[in-house]
Parts: structure tokens; sequence; C-alpha cells
């Protein structure tokens, strides 16, 4: 790809989707981010509260990611779509660690084998709103890791967008409930599957961290210890320890690799760890030139 592009980031004003805003104005890219709350709250995402000076340069758009007839006209003439708008901890799991849950409703619940997300997103018509099916209309795995992102490749499809990507995970982990990581597994497929034109790139990266997020750099040391463990073992603890053994990635060194794929019109598929340390690689060498 050459030349300026257009790219729409659902869940821009994250902690990872406001870095690859950021990566995308570095190019000169036309950026456009879609949340429910429009620009960051700077100081949950940088180590400052004060708006950064590219901030400028992207539309801090709101909509809601479950009602594709608020975001729809944003996608229009984008040349990539990204969805990083996934959730880690369901409303039971976040109540048991605050204390408004009980343990055992809330873990029972929360580790529950299944639970609803919307209606059949491939039965779900262009522009037709993702109906929660919790009866108490929960934000779960299945809703927001797996149907908002298929239902996003889909009016991205519609709209004639060349390249979707996913911000997916490289592996569950023992303290969250297997959906985590079994919703993204099936959006990915699903996607890959139902909408073969649409360049879908997967990126899978581990724990992610940054300076800005003190608490995140222990967990990273730890992770690279458990990662440096596991090469040493050729990877026999993958199985019992998913993603606590995956080499952590500093947050904007993913955004640099997302960037990346998408302008390489070859990147397609699933993203590895070492495939996204190599993108982002290829990124500052790029940056040097």
């Amino acid at each position: 790809m050459t030349g300026k592009r257009k790219i729409v980031v659902a869940g821009g004003n994250g902690f990872l989707g406001s870095r690859i805003c950021k990566s995308a104005v570095a190019r000169g890219w036309d950026v456009t981010s879609i949340s429910r709350s429009g620009e960051p709250a700077w100081s949950s995402v940088t180590s400052s509260a004060d708006a950064p000076p590219w901030s400028k340069s992207v539309s801090w758009q709101r909509a809601d990611l479950l009602r594709p007839t608020t975001y729809q006209p944003m996608l229009k003439d984008a040349d990539a779509v990204v969805h990083s708008m996934g959730i880690l901890l369901e409303a039971d799991y976040k109540g048991v660690l605050s204390g408004k849950e009980s343990i055992w409703r809330g873990l029972s619940r929360a580790f529950s084998a299944t639970k609803g997300g919307s209606q059949n997103p491939l039965e779900r018509k262009v522009g037709e709103a993702l109906m929660p099916q919790e009866k108490d209309g929960q934000l779960t795995y299945e809703l927001m890791n797996r149907d908002s992102a298929i239902a996003l490749a889909q009016e991205a499809s519609a709209q004639k967008v060349s390249s979707f990507v996913f911000i997916s995970a490289a592996a569950g982990t023992p303290i969250l409930p297997t959906r985590y990581i079994t919703t993204k597994r099936d959006a990915e497929s699903t996607i890959a599957s139902s909408l073969p034109k649409l360049r879908s790139i997967f990126i899978r990266p581990g724990f992610l961290y940054d300076s800005s997020r003190t608490f995140t750099l222990p967990i990273a040391f730890f992770g690279s210890a458990g990662s440096m463990v596991n090469s040493a073992l050729g990877g026999r603890l993958t199985a019992l320890a998913g993603a606590a053994v995956e080499k952590p990635l500093k947050a904007d060194l993913v955004a640099e690799a997302v960037v990346e794929a998408i302008d390489d019109g070859g990147v397609k598929g699933v993203i590895t760890t070492e495939m996204i340390e190599a993108l982002a690689n290829k990124a500052w060498r790029r940056g040097m030139l």
C-alpha cells in the first residue's frame, strides 16, 4: 500500500488501540477511532493526563459496536478496519474481584461452559443491531470477543474495505475462563471462512506492557522469565500455562506491527509473537530510512 490511507480503529481509545492510532498517524494516514466514549481519558492509556500532539490528527468518534448503523458511515472509503475491543474479564468475574459478587455465584457463572452472545451474526442483515442473549444483557466473551468482531468484519466487507485486523490473543491462561480464548478463535475461523474476499489479519500477542502502566512491568518480567523457561523446555509448558509463558510484548511494538501488517499487502492470516516482532522490526527499519 502506498500513499495516504484511511484506517478505522474500533476501540481506538484503549490501551493498544490508541497506540495503533498513533502509529498510523505517524505514517500520515487518515485515522478514525470509534468507541462509546470518543477521545480517551489520557491518564488511563498514557503516563500523562494531557492529550498528546498526535491525537489532534485522529477523528475521535462515538459509536456503539453493537449497533452498526452508528458506525457504518465512518467505514466509507476505509482501506482497513481494526477490531481492538475485546474484553478480558466479564462483569461477574470483575464482581468477584471487587467484592460485589459472591465468590461461588460469580465464579460459577464466569467459568460456565457457555454463555449467550448475540443472534447468529452470520444470519444478521447488514446494519442490524447485535442483541445480547443473556437475560441481564451482560457483555460476554461470546458477544464482545466473537460476535462484535464478526459483525464489524461483515460491515467492513459490505463497504468494500480491503483489510480487516482482529486483535486476538496468543492463548488463554489458567486464571481466565476457557471461553476467553475459544471465542477469539471462533471469531478468527468464522471471519476467515465466511468473508474470503476480505484480507483478514489475526494478531495474536501475549501479555502487553508499557511503563505508563507500572503494574504491567513486574508481570512482564515474570512472563519473560516463564517464556525463557518454556523455550528451554521445548514449549512443553504452553499447554499448561498458555499465555502466562508467552513472551510479553511492549504495546507500542504490537501497534507498529499492526500498522505494518496493514501496509504490507502480502500479510494475512494468523500473526504470532515472532511475526509481530518481525513486522515491528520492519517498521522500525522503514522509519530509519
